[in-house]
């Protein structure tokens, strides 16, 4: 099967939907993750790449997704609440290999079934799209992210140093590089949906 860039548009799951993140969305998604709390992590650069305003903010998003070239996507409940956002990029489709990453999520949903179902429809997408391996990263300090990616089910594969600039402009960033193959896709994709069974289906709320 030969890899392709997924056409953009909306994923529904049993908690959340997925659909392309647009600039109009800049306002909401600043209520759900314009929190110093979500930038401490490595999101945005760092720290420094937090922004107080939703002028900064806006400024800021305008810079970090590449619409063109990534499809973005904005994460929302059910009753259309947006709560996050996260990214599939990277692609290269010769090699079949994909990217999926920028993701924040508003910190009320952090430990819900927001994040597992959120990776459960893009890895599904991605796999379903021809790739045969699906990247996934975090800043090496970021124990929480590195924590949550492998619970997923996802391999190590090791650190990448002095990887970026932080947003800080000084310090570099060494990332931690993990990776999920598409013969590792179904036991993977069981694991998430047994997650997901414990939540009982019973919506989201802020």
């Amino acid at each position: 099967m030969t890899a392709t860039r997924p056409a953009p548009g909306e994923i529904v799951g049993t908690y959340i939907r997925l659909s392309p993140l647009t600039a109009a969305d800049f306002p909401a998604l600043y209520e759900a993750i314009g929190t110093p709390e979500v930038f401490a992590g490595g999101y945005g650069g760092g720290p420094e790449g937090y922004r107080d305003t939703l002028e900064g903010f806006t400024e800021f998003a305008t810079g970090y997704y590449n619409f063109e070239a990534n499809n973005v996507y904005a994460v929302r409940l059910l009753d259309g609440t947006l709560v996050g956002t996260s990214t599939m990029a990277d692609f290269d489709e010769a090699n079949e290999h994909t990217h999926i990453g920028w993701t924040a999520y508003d910190p009320r949903v952090w430990g819900t079934a927001v994040n597992p179902e959120a990776k459960l429809l893009l890895l599904g997408l991605a796999f379903d799209s021809g790739f045969g391996r699906v990247r996934i990263q975090a800043d090496a300090l970021n124990d929480r992210s590195r924590a949550a990616i492998l619970k997923l089910g996802a391999s190590f594969e090791g650190i990448v140093r002095r990887d970026r600039l932080r947003a800080d402009g000084v310090t570099w960033r060494n990332t931690a590089v993990f990776s999920i193959l598409s013969d590792e896709w179904p036991a993977v994709r069981a694991g998430l949906e047994k997650r997901l069974d414990a939540f009982g289906g019973k919506p989201v709320t802020l």
